[in-house]
């Protein structure tokens, strides 16, 4: 099928919008907005080309499908979108940006501060996106020495009768046991709020009319508290923060291309502090430093989170003559202090962009040494482990864990709560696992894996051969057993039809591939053993223990401010409870611990 551009452009409107390029199969090949539509649709057709890569991607057009949208904003959102959820062959694809860290301040009475890392709503407020968790753990730990404002949980909130060891240690005013009057907690929120748009300035000059007020008025006890509120605000933003000379927002944004690989690093500068930088790399699609920042900040400014002005190093080429990002400036370094800036994160993508090869070589051989241990058909792109894991027989977990092109894979990561067997059948559970895992691949769902790992010897890799056979799959399987000792370096690795074990020896780069594997399951199962283990232990809670009825449920859990409280808790202050008897104490410690 071939495209006629001349017939189908004079139809394309001249609105703002969304246009999809559209292949043989009817996959869609490219996805791009556009102010003006037809202008930008008609230039993909002229007689030359912007770059190879638009080239071949245009000789494959059968179709062009466009939506016109109200403003360039919302065409910016709709392509994001599109993107995101259609992964076109000739788009540059970065993560999704859902993976940063935010601060939430909650809507409560008493509002909380906490760290919050998904998809914004409307039911908080929340500042960021920051560039990684340590920034924004910094940030609540200088909030709570200055402002004193609660971390808590609501569940513990409600349910506190004194003040908890935050309030001791003056990092919480404790508004759960009225020690602050409510309009004197929401004049810290405010100042929070204000501290953490950046307006540092705005708020030690708030602070600094409060004190003298205080000081004048002879509440020389709240003025002194005043006073150490500016001091802590003062001494961090002078320690732990990279300053500008000026409360200014602005994102440095940076691309470098290397060895057909690229990185585009990420940092933030909010109210003139440095917060710190984050790697990207494409996960599909690959061009120049300038088509991969355009990508970048397109996507990841999406939601509307851009600052007024963006540094980059490499200004993205602008498609006839639109703003890559509405709203936003995107242009080189104009002083000094930007110019460092510029030259910190293109030294740190450098860094991120050499450790990324020098890891993608190391995978690489050892995907050759595995093939060539194991005479494996072909190089596996994927790995799955399985490990079991309970305390005798109590709360069994089996986990399974992806290895994928070189990396280990969380998003893909499973675990499975074994019920229905003989507590400590480590057979039944393994044959559970790997029956609801292939299940799906048998009928056609699911990723089908390369290689499978069972953590066990010949026993556990016997189910799985049977369970293979009954769901009528041919899969490379591979039994990883400790080895003589147990030692690390010694394992044994058994295959179907191969009666003497495979060891490698400490050395081999195969053993350390399938080692961090293994050891990924390992740990993958455990924490969810323990998980689960907790839950089950939790679960137990007063509802269990005879002779707790409603009433007295409720005076414990107020009294020693919930669960965690009780649990806490001796058998002399469980006594101290009106209705408690030592008898029925004692009950309680011991099935609560």
């Amino acid at each position: 099928m071939s495209f006629d551009a001349k017939a189908f452009l004079p139809t394309v409107p001249e609105d703002p919008g969304v246009y999809r390029m559209m292949g043989a199969e009817d996959e869609v090949l490219y996805v791009g907005k556009a102010k003006n539509l037809r202008r930008r649709v008609s230039s993909y057709f002229q007689r030359t080309q912007s770059s190879p890569r638009i080239a071949m991607m245009v000789a494959q057009v059968v179709r062009v499908d466009t939506t016109v949208v109200r403003s360039e904003t919302e065409a910016l959102i709709l392509e994001n979108n599109l993107i995101k959820s259609l992964r076109p062959k000739y788009n540059i694809l970065f993560r999704d940006d859902k993976s940063y860290p935010y601060i939430k301040l909650s809507n409560d009475r008493f509002p909380r501060i906490a760290f919050f890392r998904g998809s914004v709503g409307r039911d908080a407020r929340y500042f960021g996106p920051l560039p990684n968790a340590w920034a924004v753990r910094e940030t609540i730990q200088l909030v709570q020495r200055a402002f004193l404002l609660r971390t808590c949980e609501n569940s513990v909130f409600n349910n506190r009768s004194r003040p908890c060891l935050l309030h001791q240690i003056h990092r919480c005013s404790a508004p759960c046991v009225d020690l602050i009057e409510k309009e004197d907690y929401d004049e810290d929120v405010r100042l929070t709020a204000l501290f953490l748009n950046g307006r540092h300035g705005e708020v030690i000059e708030r602070l600094s009319e409060q004190m003298n007020a205080a000081a004048e008025a002879l509440a020389f006890e709240k003025a002194a508290q005043i006073r150490d509120q500016i001091r802590a605000l003062n001494r961090v933003l002078h320690k732990q923060f990279a300053d500008s000379a000026r409360d200014e927002d602005l994102d440095i944004v940076v691309a470098i291309e290397r060895d057909g690989s690229a990185c585009v690093n990420h940092a933030m500068v909010r109210g003139g502090r440095h917060l710190g930088d984050h790697a990207h790399f494409p996960a599909a699609g690959q061009g120049s430093a300038a088509d991969m920042l355009l990508a970048f900040v397109t996507q990841h400014y999406a939601a509307g989170n851009a600052p007024k002005r963006i540094v980059v190093n490499v200004p993205p080429e602008a498609e006839d003559g639109e703003a890559p990002l509405p709203g936003s400036t995107l242009a080189l370094a104009r002083n000094e202090r930007e110019r460092a800036w510029t030259d910190i994160a293109l030294k740190n993508a450098e860094i991120a962009l050499t450790t990324r090869l020098d890891a993608g070589a190391r995978a690489s051989h050892r995907v050759r040494a595995l093939v060539d241990a194991l005479e494996l058909d072909i190089a596996p792109d994927r790995i799955e482990c399985f490990d079991i894991s309970h305390t005798m027989g109590e709360a069994t977990v089996a986990s399974c864990v992806v290895w994928m092109n070189g990396a280990m894979r969380n998003s893909e990561y499973r675990r499975y709560n074994i019920d229905g067997i003989t507590p400590g059948d480590d057979y039944a559970a393994m044959r559970q696992v790997l029956t609801r895992r292939y299940e799906k691949v048998a009928n056609g769902e699911g990723a089908r894996p390369d290689l499978v790992l069972i953590d066990g010897g010949k026993g556990q890799l016997g189910i799985a051969i049977e369970v293979m056979a009954e769901l009528g799959l041919d899969l490379p399987l591979v039994g990883v057993a400790k080895g003589e000792e147990r030692k690390m370096g010694a394992e044994e690795l058994i295959r179907p039809g191969v009666e003497t074990p495979l060891v490698l020896g400490p050395e081999h780069p195969a053993l350390h591939l399938i080692a961090e594997i293994r050891d990924e399951a390992h740990r993958f199962a455990i924490a969810g053993h323990r998980a689960k283990r907790a839950k089950k232990r939790l679960t137990s809670t007063l509802e269990d223990i005879p002779g707790i009825g409603p009433a007295r449920r409720k005076r414990l859990l107020t009294t020693f401010g919930g669960l965690s409280g009780v649990r806490n808790a001796t058998v002399e202050d469980l006594c101290r409870v009106d209705g408690i008897s030592r008898k029925l104490a004692e009950q309680i410690h011991r099935q609560l611990n």
